[in-house]
């Protein structure tokens, strides 16, 4: 198996660090540790490769890329290399939500079927032993319950199994198809993940705007940021910096052979679509970290931001890991149970299926994003992204 110079690749960061961290209360020899830790993942066969990216009260603190963009051809991990974010793309969605909340075109408890009529008259699964009954739910379902995962839709339904799928299918097509599905449970009653939920509020953002989703994310979000290297569809002269993916097959890293989506694709995906880079979803979650604005481009209010970043599932049990609750498209650390990786409580953030996740901590002043491309076995709760997160707040120096 290929592997690439550690030794090297860590002294020249080390020489890097310790320019950044002067002014942003870093360590630099306790961030020089991250790159070394991430080369062993990648030496021991867990990753190919790995991008991380720290900021601190808004300026770099640590930039660095480990083992393999691509494997086979011996193309070097490195800190522009384009990764599929997956649902990492949720809380840019949410975003495009807010900016029309904040312009008077929705609001939050709005019923979904104000927007999509296609979702009237839903019927709610009970009494499921095993053969299901339907019932009337106890209230439609409102924009809030999509954006904390509390509507109970989940979507899916044998229609979408066909040679076209969702690539195949507009996003209007998919989400009408969705809708006739059943709720799971009661709106607001329970807390289960929903990429349908997400694709439905993409389609809203469509509805509202008048525009394509990928389009109004891309004019109202990506472009005013300057996330230059961030798309739903990959376009081809960027094709060969995109990172290839690998899947662990009982303990060994074998590529997997995936199709990417191009311009080709109809489905822009508002719940796991977008590509991006470590820096360009660093802009993102600063932007979120400032209140809502970054390099006087305002994106946000403050008060969007701190609606979006407020824990709305109460004591639900809820997101992947233990202390968090969820916000609006994002998961938050609600209590001490949730920082077991040394950030704070208030700290929000979400990962993708393949090994990438990003966070805002507001009392460390901290951003960071790990990048990866693994199918299997961790999601947003793998051993490198602990090891990233606790190892990034251990570099935090006194005072906080």
């Amino acid at each position: 198996m290929p592997r690439s110079r550690p030794t090297v690749a860590v002294a020249l960061v080390f020489a890097a660090l310790r320019c950044f961290a002067a002014g942003n209360g870093m360590d630099p020899v306790r961030l020089a540790r991250i790159p070394r830790r991430m080369q062993e993942f990648v030496d021991q066969g867990k990753t190919a490769g790995v991008v991380t990216l720290l900021m601190r009260h808004g300026q770099p603190a640590l930039l660095s890329a480990a083992g393999w963009q691509d494997r086979e051809a011996k193309t070097p991990m490195t800190a522009d290399t384009i990764f599929a974010i997956h649902s990492m793309t949720k809380p840019v969605t949410s975003v495009g939500v807010m900016i029309l909340v904040e312009e008077g075109r929705l609001a939050l408890i709005d019923p979904v079927e104000k927007f999509l009529p296609e979702f009237k008259e839903q019927k709610v699964a009970v009494n499921c032993t095993p053969t299901c009954t339907y019932a009337a739910p106890s209230r439609p379902i409102n924009i809030r319950d999509l954006l904390t995962h509390t509507s109970g839709y989940q979507g899916g339904g044998p229609a979408l199994q066909d040679e076209r799928g969702r690539a195949g299918r507009t996003l209007a097509e998919v989400v009408a198809v969705e809708a006739r599905q059943a709720l799971l449970f009661q709106p607001g009653t329970k807390w289960q993940y929903s990429n349908a939920g997400m694709a439905a509020l993409g389609r809203i953002i469509e509805v509202v705007s008048g525009q394509r989703y990928e389009q109004f994310i891309e004019a109202r979000v990506l472009r005013p940021l300057g996330m230059q290297d961030s798309s739903f569809f990959a376009p081809e002269e960027k094709r060969n910096r995109i990172a290839a993916v690998y899947t662990d097959n009982h303990g060994v890293l074998e590529r997997a052979e995936l199709k990417l989506s191009d311009q080709r694709t109809k489905y822009p995906a508002p719940e796991g679509g977008l590509y991006s880079t470590a820096t360009d979803m660093a802009r993102f979650y600063q932007m979120m970290l400032n209140g809502g604005d970054l390099d006087d481009r305002r994106i946000l209010s403050t008060a969007a931001v701190r609606a979006m970043t407020q824990v709305y599932t109460g004591e639900l049990p809820a997101g992947f890991a233990p202390g968090v609750g969820w916000g609006l498209g994002r998961g938050i650390v609600r209590n001490l149970e949730g920082t077991f990786r040394l950030n704070s409580i208030g700290t929000y953030g979400h990962g993708g299926a393949w090994r990438t996740y990003g966070w805002g901590d507001p009392a460390k002043d901290l951003v960071g994003v790990i990048l990866m491309q693994r199918t299997n076995n961790g999601g947003d709760i793998a051993d490198e992204i602990d090891a990233f997160m606790q190892m990034a707040a251990a570099a935090v120096l006194p005072p906080l």
